[in-house]
């Protein structure tokens, strides 16, 4: 019995392959992402979206401590602004249809990687297990002279 090797080459790769594409047409895939400018008057000259919508997903620029309206930091250092931060983004959500609750990922930019222990305090008492995926890096500044910035994904179903 003689093998064919490129048919069976070309055999064996369609029967991996084909779930694979049949799977990713099937995901709902948005025709164009929405986005939405932040209704902050201290926001809006400034050169990005709030959020944009891509599909399920919901993606929540930069945070960072500053008090909605103002473009200043809240006193009280780290826990202060982890705690507007967050705030920030919960505001955010429910503008988009979302809470806390339904965030996938979040990256923290940090000034100071010796206040990841305060920040993550912080961070357990908005966000319960199982918790978003996570990361964090430390950042040589960030904007306002922040102490954080906090970066979020949600997924939120179309149509809820």
């Amino acid at each position: 019995m003689t093998i064919n090797r490129p048919i069976l080459l070309a055999a064996l790769l369609t029967s991996l392959l084909l779930p694979t594409l049949a799977f990713a047409t099937s995901a709902r895939i948005p025709a164009h992402p929405k986005f939405y400018p932040s209704p902050d008057p201290a926001l809006k000259a400034l050169p990005f979206s709030e959020a944009v919508r891509a599909g399920d997903l919901l993606f929540v620029s930069g945070e960072i401590g500053s008090q909605p309206g103002k473009m200043g930091l809240v006193p009280g250092g780290i826990a202060a602004e982890a705690r507007q931060a967050i705030e920030n983004v919960r505001g955010i959500l429910q503008r988009h249809g979302a809470t806390l609750a339904d965030v996938v990922t979040c990256t923290v930019f940090l000034a100071d990687m010796k206040e990841w222990p305060a920040f993550n305090n912080v961070y357990k008492e908005y966000f319960k297990p199982p918790f978003p995926a996570r990361s964090a890096t430390g950042a040589t500044g960030l904007a306002l002279g922040a102490r954080v910035e906090l970066q979020c994904t949600a997924y939120v179903p179309e149509g809820r």
